[in-house]
């Protein structure tokens, strides 16, 4: 049993900044897991959008996000952070927080939450 509630979500104006939080509990879930954030686009499918290991310091972004976005962790409260700048109308989509062992993350992570809107208007 692994939850994992995403947070943050919502509409903002292009170049404009969000923050997503997605915070783990259940039994299941080891602090050691790496988590990070797939999107979805309408019509598209879902992509890698950054990921972070335990210590914090390994750090993966999507090409298509480097230099605007910053993933970022608190072990302590097992939450993981979504920092968006500079956000373009082509980044809209359902953003999903995932969780699984650090082999497997980018490609079929084990947990997946329930997704938060992002829009990103003109």
């Amino acid at each position: 049993q692994v939850q994992l509630v995403e947070s943050g979500g919502g509409l903002v104006q292009a170049g404009g900044s969000l923050r997503l939080s997605c915070a783990a509990s259940g039994r299941s879930f080891s602090s050691s897991y790496a988590m990070g954030w797939f999107r979805q686009a309408p019509g598209k499918e879902r992509e890698f959008v950054a990921t972070t290991f335990y210590s914090g310091g390994s750090t993966y972004y999507a090409d298509s996000v480097k230099g605007r976005f910053t993933i970022s962790r608190d072990n302590a409260k097992n939450t993981v952070y979504l920092q968006m700048n500079s956000l373009k109308p082509e980044d809209t989509a359902v953003y999903y927080c995932v969780a699984g062992a650090s082999g497997n993350i980018r490609t079929i992570p084990a947990y997946w939450g329930q997704g938060t809107q992002v829009t990103v208007s003109s």
